[in-house]
């Protein structure tokens, strides 16, 4: 049985699975609270699926871009159940999980999330002959680079602002099929398919070593003359 974590924005998303079958999950707002929400809505699943922690034999994290906290949270979570149950963790790209239920269309798949300061992370995939692929990999960008950046057909999702929304279609016209509202949520199901493959190849990620994919390092950093000391 595997479980699969999505911490990395104000939805948080759990799953167990079963070879990648999803057997019970939960979605809710989580907002900033992230690190006190998380794990009462992991034993809330498991009580939900009759399971008990022990049964867990692999971790399917979400691992960015997204809020600090949130990413920050859910990789000590993951990190911990591995440790201490001894099973592998495999980590996902957030935009690679927001992306992938529109696999079947096999048009290019913008994902996208909101970076603030009127930018966004965003990347591209596709599924062609059968293989799904990263096109474009993950980046911070502006509304008008990214427009710039599309030729052809081309799918949005994910958690788009909607002044994002209304340029791209703006801009693009027809050309742009943007989906949004509740299909902009994540759900951990997805993300649990995706760490299946993973985890069924042995692609197993270092523990110790792992971190959250921040594509812009948090508001508040150390200086240049402490790290310095520090080093």
């Amino acid at each position: 049985m595997e479980l699969s974590l999505d911490t990395s924005t104000a939805f948080t998303s759990l799953a167990l699975s079963q070879e990648g079958k999803v057997i019970a999950e939960l979605t809710w707002k989580t907002g900033r609270n992230q690190t006190a929400e998380t794990m009462p809505g992991l034993l809330s699943l498991l009580r939900l699926a009759e399971v008990d922690r022990r049964s867990i034999e692999g971790v399917i994290l979400a691992r960015g871009p997204g809020s600090f906290n949130g990413l920050r949270a859910g990789m000590s979570l993951a990190k911990g159940l591995a440790f201490s149950l001894g099973i592998p963790l495999v980590s996902i790209s957030t935009l690679e999980v927001a992306a992938y239920p529109y696999a079947a269309t096999r048009l290019p798949i913008c994902s996208m999330l909101n970076a603030g300061r009127g930018e966004i992370a965003a990347a591209i995939y596709q599924s062609l002959r059968g293989r799904w692929r990263r096109l474009v990999e993950e980046h911070i960008t502006d509304p008008e680079g990214l427009i710039s950046s599309i030729h052809g057909r081309t799918l949005f999702c994910g958690e788009i602002p909607e002044p994002v929304a209304a340029k791209i279609s703006g801009s693009l016209g027809s050309s742009a099929i943007i989906i949004g509202g509740a299909a902009g949520v994540r759900r951990a199901a997805y993300l649990a398919e995706l760490g299946w493959r993973r985890l069924q190849a042995g692609d197993f990620d270092h523990i110790p070593t792992l971190q959250p994919l921040y594509l812009r390092k948090p508001a508040i950093t150390l200086s240049s003359k402490i790290r310095t000391c520090e080093a």
